[in-house]
């Protein structure tokens, strides 16, 4: 996640390579590659060691499933993140080269992964770069100082509406996005407010490239794979 999800710009990959380096010397061994439940079982490694830590984090990303998801000129956030800011000797063989993105680059979500991929769109030279998030800026889970930063580097964050479908031209790639303006209703369980659609408030802006970043869940296969595991809400593991 270091070298692939942060930005050259809040962390250069030099340092990253550093710390490994250090750790390595201290002792530590890695091993990539290796996904737990396919190619190696909890079970393999609770034979061998004496304790296991379960650090690992949220990487499957989430979708809105919504009409147009698969339109060229639409990524995830890590595949973006990644073609944009790893260098090329460095990234996975399914995410070489650059993002091939046009002028108008709308990034959908409001955590800290939205304002990554937004300030590297502006690197990149898009003209104008929205954030599209569903409620309002006090709801939103991202670091407030960064956001800031985003703004001041020319982002627009287009509060209060959501993506319904996304349009594609003759050729397959997106051209635009039919949007619904939003409104907040009662707290949902996380605790904030539920946006709720206002009928019949959709338009399309026009768009060259989109940006998914809607959220992460963990791997589930850990769960399904290890013997008195438990998990919830698609593979959170359960803890006491």
């Amino acid at each position: 996640m270091l070298v692939y999800g942060i930005p050259n710009f809040k962390l250069e990959k030099q340092v990253v390579q550093h710390k490994i380096r250090d750790l390595e010397e201290a002792g530590v061994r890695f091993i990539t590659n290796t996904r737990i439940g396919q190619d190696v079982m909890m079970a393999d490694l609770q034979a061998e060691f004496d304790a296991i830590f379960l650090g690992t984090g949220a990487g499957v990303e989430a979708t809105m499933d919504i009409p147009g998801e698969k339109l060229d000129g639409i990524y995830t956030s890590t595949d973006y993140l990644v073609r944009a800011n790893v260098p090329e000797a460095m990234k996975p063989a399914d995410k070489k080269g650059p993002p091939k993105i046009g002028k108008r680059v709308a990034v959908i979500g409001g955590g800290d992964t939205a304002v990554d991929c937004a300030r590297s769109s502006i690197r990149l030279g898009a003209e104008q770069v929205n954030i599209v998030y569903r409620r309002t800026e006090k709801e939103m889970p991202g670091n407030k100082t960064e956001r800031a930063i985003c703004v001041e580097e020319g982002t627009d964050i287009k509060y209060l509406h959501a993506p319904v479908e996304y349009i594609g031209d003759e050729n397959g790639r997106v051209k635009g996005m039919k949007v619904i303006r939003m409104e907040l209703g009662e707290p949902d369980a996380s605790g904030r407010r539920r946006p709720v659609p206002v009928e019949g408030s959709e338009e399309i802006w026009g768009v060259d490239t989109v940006i998914l970043a809607v959220g992460y869940w963990p791997d589930p296969l850990l769960g399904q794979k290890t013997e008195n595991l438990g998990t919830h809400k698609w593979g959170l593991i359960v803890t006491d």
